[in-house]
């Protein structure tokens, strides 16, 4: 356990004393030594702040602004074997009226390859063909639109018609996608994955899985970096599900605030995840209520944008959740 959580959750006795222990935080306030209860207030103020960085992320035409409250992507499957919705969004005109329809959404994330477990890769023309006409009618009825793909042509097709960010599972291995993104000046969420849709369910290891994470993020920023897109167009997915067991993946929601170290907003997608049917037995269609309960402690941990089907539940969620901070 942490100092910051001992002194959370100590019984109030002395704390032992130091002469070598300062405690500060961030911005250089000296924090008091003395009994647990006298010290809650101090690290929970530390917390709070913490949660709290504003962050400005400009994309073209305009800027996400985070810090006020967490930010809600809705989630747009253009295809015919997703996971949560088995097509039902493959047809382009009930996708734009889904997308219109999502109440509460700051961003639509338009994908038109399914990244389930086991899923078969899809062409570049046909994901081409799936995702255009959507993220076209969606930008011009002036919706905020993300393309999730991993394609160099597929993401270049969707920033010509209107797309403004850029959602990558994979999180740059390809250099030509990452060199797309930095010429359309476009914000990225880089997505932690062990291994690829196909494999990445097989038995994954970790030693440490919230560090290991951390170390693979801060090697894809620099490698952002590298082809001249910003920190300040960055942002950070640990991939839920993605290459994880479900303890892997209660424990990246249990440690999420960890990521924060890395100064980027964080992104979470926990959506009807298996993880979820795999605590409470529930199948996909049965896994609202529980997904509300891991987007409330995401927030509470401080996430800074979730990613979601049921879009005006899991906003209301996240409001609350973001007034008990």
């Amino acid at each position: 356990m942490s100092r910051v959580a001992r002194v959370l959750h100590a019984p109030d006795a002395t704390l032992p004393r130091a002469a070598s222990l300062p405690w500060m935080i961030h911005d250089g306030r000296r924090i008091r030594t003395g009994t647990a209860a006298q010290l809650r207030p101090d690290f929970r103020g530390l917390l709070r702040d913490y949660r709290r960085r504003d962050f400005v992320v400009p994309y073209p035409g305009g800027s996400l602004k985070f810090g006020g409250r967490t930010l809600v992507m809705g989630v747009l499957n253009v295809t015919p074997d997703s996971f949560s919705d088995g097509g039902l969004l493959l047809d382009p005109e009930r996708a734009v009226a889904a997308g219109l329809a999502m109440e509460g959404a700051d961003v639509l994330d338009v994908g038109g390859e399914s990244t389930r477990p086991g899923a078969d890769p899809v062409s570049t023309d046909e994901e081409i063909r799936r995702v255009e006409p959507v993220v076209r009618a969606l930008a011009r009825r002036g919706r905020l639109v993300s393309i999730d793909t991993a394609k160099p042509a597929v993401a270049r097709a969707a920033f010509a018609a209107g797309a403004r960010i850029l959602n990558d599972v994979t999180a740059l291995a390809d250099p030509d996608l990452a060199r797309e993104a930095a010429r359309a000046r476009v914000p990225v969420v880089l997505m932690h994955m062990k291994g690829t849709p196909r494999t990445m369910q097989r038995n994954p290891i970790y030693g440490d899985v919230v560090a290991e994470i951390v170390d693979f993020l801060h090697g894809r920023m620099d490698r952002a970096l590298s082809v001249g897109i910003p920190r300040a167009r960055i942002l950070l997915d640990p991939g839920i599900g993605f290459g994880k067991s479900p303890d892997h993946s209660l424990e990246i929601l249990r440690r999420l605030e960890e990521f924060r170290s890395l100064g980027r907003p964080v992104v979470v997608g926990t959506s009807r995840k298996s993880f979820i049917g795999h605590v409470l037995g529930r199948p996909v269609g049965e896994r609202r209520d529980g997904t509300a309960a891991t987007v409330t402690a995401a927030v509470l941990r401080g996430a800074d944008m979730i990613r979601v089907h049921d879009v005006r539940e899991m906003a209301d969620a996240a409001r609350m959740a973001d007034r008990m901070k």
